[in-house]
């Protein structure tokens, strides 16, 4: 599955580079969650509208996203695993990280719930349950946001997940979607950020179990890749994207996006800051 994982992320590259010929355009190197949940669908023909500039999204797990971005292969991320946007602008890839929205997490799982993990709030108690039940859980397994929080919450439950793993574990080493379809395939529990989830039609005996423990919170932020370290990094067009996403317009327009009447992003932009640490990359230059 890593291998088809790796094969899709150059061929979405190499669409990228074949498409974008003619015109004004920028590369974002995106999550899955942003994509298969619709949003860029309804946000970027706004954007192009207003600016002419066309976005093209590679979309793939946080950590891919965030790779692409060291190597120079992209504009812009736009991802949600802060501690790792940090680290990134940290080791000088990225100018700034401007945050942008969040959504959360929940947990999923098949409607027998056979490890007795639903009905509460508690994420940490319900992992703990799932492990002790040894039942059938789908972990993402391709170092997107996603699977770095599950593995956050299976620390936080005291599970060395790496050591106590067993065959009611499966790694798929895939996007949201494609992990969506295997627990329905299986009867098993997975961990899923609710804008997928809201969007996935072939549940199969799949409910949401657990929601709301602040835990649970999942913020997404937007970097520029920096064009000091990499010189053909549109820096005008892509500090454009993220100069919108984090605008009244741009911010409503996240607001208004809904599956089924239901919000999926909460737009929670802080421009002050991300303007802050621009300038302060640029005077450390």
């Amino acid at each position: 599955m890593r291998r088809q994982a790796a094969l899709g992320v150059v061929l979405a590259l190499i669409a990228v580079w074949a498409c974008a010929a003619e015109g004004r355009f920028i590369t974002v190197a995106s999550t899955t969650s942003t994509e298969q949940s619709g949003l860029f669908k309804y946000l970027l023909p706004r954007f192009e509208k207003k600016t002419g500039i066309q976005v093209r999204v590679v979309a793939v797990g946080t950590g891919q996203a965030l790779d692409i971005g060291r190597r120079g292969d992209a504009d812009v991320v736009f991802v949600h695993d802060r501690p790792a946007e940090e680290k990134f602008v940290a080791e000088g890839f990225g100018v700034a990280r401007w945050e942008v929205m969040y959504n959360d997490f929940v947990l999923i799982g098949p409607r027998a719930d056979p490890a007795g993990a639903g009905g509460g709030q508690d994420i940490v108690a319900a992992f703990r349950k799932i492990a002790a039940a040894r039942a059938p859980f789908v972990s993402r397994g391709d170092k997107s946001g996603t699977h770095a929080a599950e593995r956050r919450l299976w620390a936080q439950a005291g599970i060395h997940i790496d050591r106590d793993k067993g065959s009611w574990y499966r790694e798929c080493g895939c996007g949201m979607g494609p992990a969506l379809n295997t627990a329905a395939s299986l009867n098993a529990y997975l961990l899923s950020d609710r804008g997928t989830w809201l969007s996935f039609r072939n549940r199969g005996s799949l409910i949401l179990l657990v929601e709301g423990d602040e835990r649970l919170r999942n913020p997404y932020g937007v970097i520029l890749v920096n064009p000091t370290r990499h010189p053909h990094v549109k820096a005008d067009e892509g500090q454009a994207f993220i100069d919108w996403l984090v605008s009244p317009e741009g911010q409503q327009a996240i607001a208004q996006f809904k599956v089924a009447g239901e919000p999926l992003f909460f737009p929670n932009a802080r421009p002050e800051v991300g303007k802050v640490r621009s300038e302060e990359r640029k005077f450390s230059r």
